[in-house]
């Protein structure tokens, strides 16, 4: 159900529909308009935003449905994927099936579900003031927090599940330990990248339209912005973050492959990951970002950091327990 999410969020952003909710009603807002009056509030309140102003001017009420459904679904799903959790978790605290540290864990996951609901909204606000996009810093922020709680979730169910671990040498538990974290700072850039739109300009690979690095990038003051304010900066970050995650994955997959047994089918699964995912960001910049590839992309993101997780999870030695 959170991979689903995230393939949804993905839909939702590249479609330009995130910014048709103007409001966040947390416990009232599961039904969507059920009367033309109540649709064409909806729209009012939607033509009064940045979006619809500077780029939707003129938009009927039935093209504004087409957006509205989109991010209602995204904001639904999110609500049915936190009663698939929260009444579990109530029945199993109830019943004394929880307890000590696992009831801690499952709570934590609980909470870090209720901060994504209000770290999504805090993001489509900074959409509603003055330019209709969102803060892409927002934007990393609501990403990360999902691919952080898909991690904890995983790392949770693994270990009730997989028993026991197999042992490997030193430098397979570092690469494999650092692997998923790569991936996640590769899915931050990305998401900077989505913010900035990014991705719609420099469609050359392996260059820069000719320049390893665009000779107009890092051009604003302070320094440091140009890593996550400045265009062809943010896109040069993702692309080699991307390669560099991706030779990591190679030789991680080496170093499984020579540990042998369950590990090397692991890290075989991890290598065909990062190649896929590596083709499909190619080929999502080559085609400037259409909606199919870029959302297939954005799902073997999870894939790859799923399948990263998994490998290190099946590796004895210092690590979390759960």
């Amino acid at each position: 159900m959170v991979f689903a999410m995230v393939v949804i969020g993905g839909f939702t952003r590249l479609t330009e529909s995130g910014l048709s909710m103007t409001d966040w009603h947390p416990v009232t807002g599961w039904l969507p308009p059920l009367s033309e009056a109540a649709w064409q509030a909806q729209f009012d309140a939607y033509r009064r935003s940045p979006e619809y102003n500077q780029i939707n001017a003129g938009m009927s009420l039935f093209e504004f449905k087409e957006i509205f459904w989109l991010e209602y679904l995204h904001r639904l799903f999110g609500r049915i994927i936190g009663l698939a959790f929260a009444v579990p978790f109530a029945v199993f605290a109830i019943k004394g099936w929880l307890r000590g540290a696992d009831f801690w864990r499952m709570a934590g996951l609980l909470v870090l579900g209720g901060m994504q609901g209000v770290i999504g909204w805090w993001m489509v606000k900074s959409g509603l003031i003055d330019r209709p996009d969102v803060s892409q810093y927002r934007l990393a922020l609501h990403l990360g927090m999902a691919f952080v709680i898909l991690g904890a979730v995983l790392w949770c169910a693994l270990s009730k599940l997989e028993s026991p671990r197999q042992q490997a040498g030193v430098g397979l538990r570092r690469a494999a330990t650092i692997l998923p974290l790569a991936v996640l700072v590769t899915v931050l850039s990305g998401a900077l990248v989505a913010g900035l739109n990014a991705g719609k300009i420099y469609n050359t690979f392996p260059l820069m339209l000719g320049e390893f690095f665009p000779s107009v990038g890092f051009q604003l003051s302070p320094w440091y912005l140009n890593f996550f304010e400045d265009i062809p900066t943010v896109q040069f970050d993702h692309r080699w973050l991307a390669i560099s995650t991706f030779f990591l994955a190679v030789v991680t997959w080496r170093l499984a492959r020579l540990a042998g047994g369950d590990l090397a089918k692991r890290g075989g699964v991890v290598l065909i990951a990062a190649a896929a995912q590596v083709l499909l960001g190619i080929a999502t910049l080559l085609h400037v970002v259409p909606i199919p590839l870029a959302a297939a992309h954005q799902a073997g993101a999870v894939i790859l950091f799923a399948s990263a997780l998994w490998l290190r999870h099946g590796i004895a030695g210092p690590s979390p327990d759960h």
